[in-house]
């Protein structure tokens, strides 16, 4: 989790506007551009490197980067409550976006649809999921999806929360995100299969350092030893 520092966009009603005016972008929330790597965010959001965190080393690394609104004096002007910015192999391929519930108190679910066209165009009716089609767990947890948008680029899904007032906007790169899915299957299959040698590797390390801590303490006490 990133500290808490300004967010290095500027606020979503002229991001909107300068959007309506020089054409709409596919693959983007705001200046955030899908495919563009991790220095790229850091610079947009005032992050560093050192907020970065690794998920997976291998196959292929995979990390994210988590944003939180500061807190502002007076109150946010920004609608977005925090940002989870996900990366494969340096290419950021989905951002999950949580919207402040006090600044979308009393929206319904059209407004929101409306003011996120305005980036995206017309919504799309999504593919149905075949019955035996995985559940994909982030999807699952975000709530009810209310709307979608995209293109052969991107898929831009707005969700309503099913447990308190509230929004997520969650914008993925099809192409990398369907590569990231199957690094992160095989990154899972490898640390089940390693396992049963980390663990040992785990106990050999411990069972070494107590013992370089006791031969520590008997020489030390051996030279002082008084009988």
């Amino acid at each position: 989790m990133i500290r808490t520092r300004t967010f290095g966009v500027v606020p979503v009603a002229v991001v909107l506007s300068a959007l309506v005016v020089h054409g709409q972008r596919s693959a983007h929330y705001r200046d955030f551009q899908l495919g563009t790597n991790v220095a790229s965010v850091l610079a947009l959001s005032g992050a560093h490197a050192s907020d970065v965190t690794t998920v997976h080393n291998r196959p292929i690394i995979q990390q994210e980067l988590e944003w939180h609104r500061p807190y502002t004096i007076g109150g946010a002007t920004d609608s977005v409550q925090q940002i989870a910015f996900s990366f494969f192999d340096d290419q950021l391929f989905r951002l999950v976006i949580d919207y402040d519930r006090e600044k979308t108190d009393g929206m319904t679910d059209a407004d929101m649809i409306d003011a996120i066209s305005m980036m995206y165009g017309a919504t799309i009716r999504p593919a149905a999921r075949a019955t035996s089609a995985p559940i994909d767990r982030l999807d699952q947890a975000s709530g009810m999806r209310v709307a979608t948008w995209g293109d052969a680029e991107f898929v831009a899904a707005l969700y309503r929360s099913s447990y308190a007032s509230g929004f997520r906007l969650i914008v993925t790169s099809t192409q990398l995100n369907a590569r990231a899915r199957s690094a992160e299957a095989e990154a899972v299959r490898l640390d089940v299969r390693d396992a049963p040698e980390r663990e040992r590797a785990r106990l050999k390390k411990e069972a070494d350092d107590t013992r370089a801590v006791q031969e520590k303490a008997r020489l030390a006490n051996k030279a002082t030893f008084v009988p």
